[in-house]
């Protein structure tokens, strides 16, 4: 996901000069804030989109795909070109035309066979892609086509749903959630999507939509960290006084 590294959490005063006897410590806040923020950037900070250089060297069904070029798609596809064939990077015709919001190709290419499921070499499906995207349009045209909800994807192990809570796509999180997406998937940092909304996002409107979608889907909120804290305890650390609201309702029967 490319996701601006969190440092907006440091101290206001961290990019100015430090007095002599406190600068070590400064540094080292930093330091490790930088790191935090790249380790925990969450599922969708590797998603590379072509290159303007790359995209100009695609060539065959990929190039028709990113350009969306609908009849140079069919001519191709009937003359024998492999709908899942893959690029430098593991991309397919439909991973590239789900990048550049070509909703009809998209359409087309589910049509003709392409498999919504298959990983590129970053380990990211269709889904995840137009997930991160933001993309509900070009979403919902994969989930109709017959993409599911529910892969494990990213080198963090996790699902759309995750990376979609993660940056606080709240309209996305409800198309996943209704298409069957796992709500309680826990991927290699020990985060579900409940927690992923609280510890990477900005506890603003959108990030609370998302949470509140979880919460009223039934996602399970005794889930915890490998600290042990649970999302309402990490939404009370961080002073995120909505989220906390919504963490603390008692849940209807």
């Amino acid at each position: 996901m490319h996701h601006p590294a969190r440092l907006a959490e440091r101290p206001p005063s961290a990019s100015r000069a430090a007095p002599m006897g406190r600068h070590a410590t400064r540094r080292t806040l930093l330091l490790a804030l930088i790191a935090g923020a790249a380790a925990c950037s969450g599922p969708a900070a590797a998603q590379t989109l072509p290159t303007d250089a790359e995209a100009r060297a695609l060539a065959g069904l990929h190039a028709a795909a990113w350009r969306g070029d609908l009849a140079r798609i069919r001519t191709l596809l009937q003359s024998g070109a492999d709908a899942d064939a893959r690029d430098a990077q593991g991309r397919t015709p439909l991973h590239l035309a789900t990048h550049a919001r070509q909703r009809a190709a998209v359409r087309l290419l589910l049509q003709k066979g392409a498999q919504p499921g298959l990983l590129d070499a970053e380990r990211y499906d269709a889904v995840t892609i137009a997930a991160v995207a933001d993309d509900t349009g070009t979403l919902a045209d994969l989930l109709a086509g017959g993409a599911r909800a529910d892969l494990v994807t990213s080198r963090y192990d996790g699902t759309a749903l995750i990376a979609a809570a993660h940056l606080g796509h709240d309209g996305v999180v409800r198309q996943l959630i209704a298409a069957g997406a796992p709500l309680d998937h826990v991927n290699n940092l020990h985060w579900t999507a409940a927690i992923e909304a609280v510890v990477l996002g900005d506890g603003g409107p959108r990030h609370q939509h998302t949470l509140a979608a979880l919460v009223e889907a039934g996602a399970d909120l005794r889930l915890a960290d490998r600290q042990g804290r649970t999302p309402l305890q990490l939404a009370q650390a961080r002073g995120y006084t909505g989220m906390v609201a919504l963490l603390s309702e008692p849940r209807r029967p």
